[in-house]
């Protein structure tokens, strides 16, 4: 796992050095901006303290797929009182040109979704901005997000490339639900969190203001959110048939999880931030080789063959059924090249695994047809292998110290042999397991997020 600074070597100045602060410097301007214009707006005193806002990064940056040289993509998200209009494009310019640190501010007001963009230290930043109908954005909003974005990872439902939720799904709703309890505990916003969305009736958007919603046309995707800052965009998903029962059975157990918690005060939190059990729930996985000649043309070449890895999955399901993708990489430290190698679960009954060398081939033509790819091209292997054939040790991915450009890893899958589980599968997603009840003990990992404590 990459832990402290390692984790976060590289990043672009305006970003801290932990998750919890990475948007701090930009943080601190909007504060200082929305209370200002809550002065101007001549609100009491005691509302001019409480109110507050905040960043979102998403994009490659809050996928944790960007580069050194790469653009920011953030979202602003403000009280009530704060208007896109005047506030945002009059007086947070204003403040944003005042900054020694910023520089080339430009409001494109006439964009699908408008935005602020600038130059921090350097480093472009593209900055929408959500109004939100709440006099402050809670605290427990950013310890909300930082749970349910700890349980993703863990349970292998994080990261939009791989047709998961990324951050910006989960900070919409995540805000979705502070919205309806701002005054709840994080405990109680987590339950609700699970039970809304396990109930949630899919396709039907997530909005977060209900009167920017034009109810005409259809919204797309499987799991479609909007964006909350304008001209009814909607998050980019790559959400496929496979990675929607996945992302379901995780929202079910949790829910399963947390009615325990609800009937239990000794509830242990570490159950629904346990690793998903890969190993013992699929027999057979599509392993994914990529490697290049050196280690910062393999970084260029997984980066764009991660951005077409939707068109991959869709062909693995047209093939061979419903896959699961996880999103650990793994290297082979014996190849002769620098290498990365993904593991995706199977469901694989009575299928030719050789039908894999099709995949392969059309998956070839889409990498190559796709676009103008500027590096030199690295190599592609697809193969169906047998979960016998994993590695038998959590060698992850770790190329921080050799490569300015990382494709990080965020969670480590534990050792399979440390844990024995009885699945009990889902009535509503067939053939997939919605708890895994322990039949032996073991170590408890130290997350207890829940409990105060920081989250590794």
């Amino acid at each position: 796992m990459i832990r402290g600074s390692e984790r976060y070597k590289g990043l672009p100045p305006c970003m801290a050095a932990t998750e919890e602060e990475c948007s701090v410097s930009l943080r601190q301007i909007v504060v200082i901006w929305v209370k200002n214009v809550a002065w101007k707006r001549r609100l009491p005193q005691h509302h001019i303290n409480a109110t507050n806002a905040t960043i979102i990064p998403y994009g490659s940056y809050g996928l944790g797929v960007h580069g050194s040289d790469s653009d920011i993509d953030a979202l602003c998200i403000g009280p009530f009182f704060a208007t896109i209009a005047e506030d945002f494009f009059i007086d947070l310019r204003d403040l944003l040109k005042s900054r020694e640190e910023v520089s080339e501010v430009h409001c494109v007001k006439d964009a699908k979704v408008p935005l602020i963009r600038f130059k921090f230290d350097g480093i472009l930043v593209d900055l929408p901005y959500a109004q939100l109908k709440l006099l402050s954005i809670p605290n427990l909003f950013r310890s909300l997000l930082r749970c349910v974005k700890l349980w993703a990872k863990r349970r292998g439902v994080y990261g939009n490339l791989n047709g998961f939720l990324g951050g910006v799904h989960l900070a919409i709703l995540a805000a979705f639900v502070c919205g309806y309890e701002p005054n709840a505990t994080l405990s109680s916003l987590v339950a609700t969190f699970f039970s809304t969305f396990t109930h949630w009736r899919w396709p039907t958007p997530v909005v977060l203001l209900r009167d920017a919603y034009a109810a005409a046309g259809s919204p797309p995707g499987l799991m479609p959110i909007q964006l909350p800052c304008g001209g009814r965009q909607y998050c980019n998903s790559n959400v496929t048939r496979s990675t929607f029962y996945k992302i379901m059975s995780e929202f079910i157990r949790g829910h399963h999880l947390m009615k325990g918690y609800l009937m239990k005060p000794s509830f242990n939190w570490n159950s629904l931030f346990e690793p998903y059990p890969y190993a013992t729930t699929y027999g057979w996985f599509v392993k994914i080789h990529l490697s290049a000649s050196n280690q910062e043309d393999l970084s260029d070449w997984v980066g764009w063959v991660k951005s077409r890895f939707r068109s991959l999955l869709i062909k693995i399901e047209e093939v061979f059924g419903l896959c699961d993708p996880n999103p650990t990489e793994y290297v082979e430290s014996f190849a002769e090249q620098p290498n990365i190698v993904c593991y995706w679960g199977l469901h694989l009954r009575d299928t030719n695994v050789s039908d894999i060398e099709s995949v392969e081939t059309d998956f070839l033509k889409n990498v190559n047809n796709s676009g103008s790819f500027q590096g030199p091209v690295g190599g592609i292997q697809l193969s169906v292998v047998q979960a016998s054939q994993l590695p038998t040790k959590n060698v992850e991915s770790d190329r921080s110290n050799t490569s300015k450009k990382v494709t990080r890893t965020c969670w480590r899958v534990q050792e399979d042999k440390q844990c024995n589980y009885t699945r009990v599968y889902s009535r509503h997603v067939p053939g997939y397991a919605v708890v895994y009840e322990k039949m032996n003990d073991i170590e408890a990992e130290s997350t207890h997020v829940l409990n105060g404590r920081p989250c590794q």
